[in-house]
């Protein structure tokens, strides 16, 4: 790699650690904590930039990477408010891939264990400015995490639980006696929208495109539920179909078969390039058994390996009727949205082309909004390429999957800007995302502490919008199979640059 792309990557790297080693597969990371302490960001964020980059999309690529961090922790300030910057820096779930020997991420995995103490230490130095709200939110995530440490297994098991139990501790405390508030206000907000992404970010607009989508999916889910039953109301129809659903031990069949249906039918379709590789399906380890489906994708960076698709079926311990509720996400009606955005065209086929990127920028500096809005689109465009045409189920679950991410950008932008409350939040995840009481709460709060969780609807409409410009400049040279292998040319580009494969 050139010397001065090389620093510049690194820098960024530097400041986003457990991306660089689990999206990009930068093992040299494995074992290593990032310096999130007051000082430690701000050295962090001195070392950004450097000559500029000899092709001009990779140039724009990496200075949007570099000034999206400059937002994230210079101006927002992040480490100082954001308890999940310091989760995801303590976060262990990177060692269960297999992208290496087991002894050798086992050993990676205690090193990190063991420099627990110093990024506790720096995180209780970082989070003075932690509202009640968020504290409160984010308390059980941390005790979550107790259960990953056998405190009894030698001195760094030890010494890493008491150093988390430390953290708890400061948190508790700012979730009863904090007076900060959780609302970034508006300018802030559109700043960590939109500078990663190379685009500035009008709200009020971003709003009035989320209103005509939450239209067009009621639309597109009424259609598909009178084709199913027109005889009762929508929403009684979703709540039948989301019972319909296998039992504990019929979830990974079940997953497994739809692989085979979803990777089939990319591959048939030629939706992408690259649509290889082995995707496997199982329950994730015991760390990682908060998600109920995840992928897990060979990155780019490592030796090819089989990709996991990861499938929680519910505790046999827990009561029944949270049994059945964590299993409406396997239902009929919704798995089959899923299994596509995670695997293919989804999540899994996006890795396998991120591998064939032409360059290290393209392939190591990833846009979660880009990375999102991929997988979020992908659910929808094979329906219009005739995925279980036949069966309205599908259109159901895709659109109630979608109303969820829409009403997520409404509550992330009502919150951060004075409009919404929590309660308002809720209530509208309520009736507009078909989530019971506690699951509407969970996720208007993750809009307080993940501001930008409206980055898959956002993703979606600006390739959405993209493609209706190429097939308008393309002509009778469009299809969707050129515009997505031009797509997969940019690995995971901020979406602000994707109109490059125009030029």
């Amino acid at each position: 790699m050139d010397e001065r792309l090389a620093t510049r990557v690194k820098a960024v790297h530097d400041l986003s650690v457990g991306a660089a080693r689990s999206w990009a597969g930068l093992h040299e990371y494995d074992g290593v904590v990032q310096d999130l302490s007051p000082a430690g960001v701000d050295a962090g964020l001195s070392r950004l930039g450097g000559e500029p980059l000899a092709d001009p999309h990779d140039e724009a690529h990496l200075l949007a990477a570099e000034n999206g961090l400059r937002v994230f922790f210079g101006e927002a300030r992040a480490h100082r408010w954001n308890p999940l910057v310091h989760l995801g820096n303590l976060d262990l779930s990177s060692y269960e891939r297999d992208y290496a020997p087991a002894i050798e991420r086992a050993e990676a995995r205690r090193r990190h264990l063991g420099a627990w103490p110093g990024a506790v230490d720096g995180a209780i130095e970082s989070l003075t400015e932690v509202s009640a709200d968020v504290a409160t939110a984010l308390l059980p995530a941390f005790r979550g995490l107790v259960t990953e440490v056998d405190v009894s297994a030698g001195d760094v098991e030890a010494a890493a639980g008491a150093a988390l139990q430390r953290l708890v501790a400061h948190l508790e405390q700012a979730a009863r006696d904090s007076e900060a508030s959780a609302a970034l206000g508006a300018p802030l907000l559109a700043r960590l929208l939109g500078v990663p992404e190379a685009m500035t970010v009008d709200l009020d607009d971003l709003g009035r495109r989320a209103r005509e989508e939450v239209a067009r999916l009621e639309s597109i889910l009424a259609a598909a539920t009178r084709r199913f039953d027109d005889s009762r109301p929508v929403a009684d129809v979703v709540r039948d179909l989301l019972r319909d659903h296998p039992d504990a031990d019929g979830v990974i069949a079940e997953a497994t078969e739809q692989v085979a249906e979803v990777l089939d039918f990319t591959r048939e379709h030629q939706l992408l390039p690259h649509a290889d590789g082995v995707c496997l399906v199982g329950p994730p380890p015991p760390s990682l058994r908060f998600a109920m489906a995840m992928m897990a994708s060979t990155a780019p960076e490592e030796a090819d390996a089989p990709s996991w698709y990861w499938v929680t079926p519910p505790d046999p311990a827990w009561p029944q009727q949270e049994q059945d509720e964590w299993l409406q996400v396997f239902s009929a009606t919704t798995l089959p949205a899923v299994t596509v955005h995670e695997v293919a065209p989804g999540h899994f086929a996006h890795a396998r082309c991120l591998r064939h990127a032409p360059t290290a920028v393209r392939r190591q500096v990833q846009s979660e909004t880009f990375m999102e809005g991929w997988a979020h689109y992908a659910e929808e465009m094979v329906l219009e390429v005739g995925f279980r045409a036949d069966d309205p189920r599908y259109a159901i679950g895709m659109a109630c999957e979608a109303l969820l991410r829409v009403t997520r950008l409404e509550c992330a932008v009502g919150l951060h800007t004075g409009a919404m409350s929590l309660a308002d939040a809720t209530a509208l995840l309520e009736s507009q995302a078909f989530l019971a009481g506690p699951a509407a709460r969970a996720e208007a709060e993750r809009g307080l502490y993940d501001p930008t969780y409206g980055r898959y609807t956002w993703g979606k409409l600006e390739i959405l919008a993209l493609r209706e410009e190429a097939r308008s400049a393309w002509g009778a040279e469009f299809s969707l199979p050129r515009f997505h292998a031009a797509l997969m040319e940019l690995g995971c580009p901020p979406v602000g640059l994707m109109r490059t494969i125009l030029a």
